[in-house]
């Protein structure tokens, strides 16, 4: 049976006037909100996703902790006019508690627990809105917000959807494009090129599986420079804040890191 929409049409335009390889608008927002030590909001395109990050701290419960490292939680909610669909998800959703463990397996190579033993990191998810590429804003805000709260990584953890439509290769996908078309989402450490995660809910065969990784993984240095600055910017705006004028420039922690990155 043909799609109902067209994915792409005869000048290679998609239903909302990108091209093939072309991603949607990024904004990241890091002001602080409440009581979080790190922060950050990000929408790609018309979908939105808030991070709130809590610790390093001491772990609350006995059984979570863990001697030669920090525990990474993580809870994900979603906001009930998020979508279309007004079900209420609560905690115990099987899709919540799988985003959850996703998100928490993607970080755990990339975080530094082993620098807060006997800890806890608590990560808290809420999607505002959803037009796919849910997963991926969920992963790039969770880096910014880590970041944020001074949590050292190995490295900016940026993610990004790929699939394919027929033949035709697609990158940051639409929930309208989502519905119809295999996809997988992506997320890399642009410095080494490393895959943390490779997650599909549909079936992709195997010889556009590597087309489409591939150019999701390219994609995904795009979407680090834009969260590089985002945090440049942050970190320009804290020195502003404590009363360091422009000159001479300030060194700080997140600058550290970004020389890093």
């Amino acid at each position: 049976m043909g799609s109902r929409v067209e994915i792409l049409n005869d000048g290679g335009y998609r239903s909302d006037g990108r091209r093939q390889y072309e991603l949607r608008d990024i904004n990241i927002d890091m002001t602080h909100q409440g009581p979080a030590d790190g922060f950050a909001t990000v929408s790609h395109g018309l979908t939105e996703v808030s991070v709130s990050v809590f610790g390093p701290r001491e772990a609350r419960l006995r059984s979570q902790t863990i001697h030669d490292r920090a525990n990474i939680n993580v809870e994900v909610n979603i906001a009930p006019f998020s979508t279309g669909d007004r079900r209420r998800r609560n905690r115990g959703d099987k899709r919540i508690l799988e985003f959850g463990a996703t998100i928490k397996s993607t970080f755990e190579p990339v975080i530094q627990t082993s620098l807060y033993p006997r800890s806890q990191i608590d990560i808290h998810v809420l999607v505002l809105q959803q037009d796919g590429g849910v997963l991926q804003a969920c992963i790039n805000a969770t880096t910014l917000a880590l970041i944020d709260a001074g949590i050292p990584l190995l490295d900016i953890l940026c993610a990004v959807t790929g699939g394919v439509h027929s033949t035709s290769p697609l990158l940051d996908l639409t929930n309208l494009e989502e519905n119809d078309v295999p996809h997988i989402t992506v997320a890399i450490m642009p410095r080494t090129g490393k895959a943390t995660l490779a997650t599909m809910e549909t079936r992709l065969h195997v010889d556009r599986f590597e087309e489409v990784f591939k150019i999701a993984c390219e994609a995904a240095h795009v979407l680090h420079t834009e969260m590089k600055a985002a945090v440049k910017n942050r970190t320009a705006a804290l020195a502003s804040a404590m009363g360091a004028g422009p000159k001479p420039p300030l060194r700080t922690d997140d600058d550290d890191m970004m020389q890093e990155y």
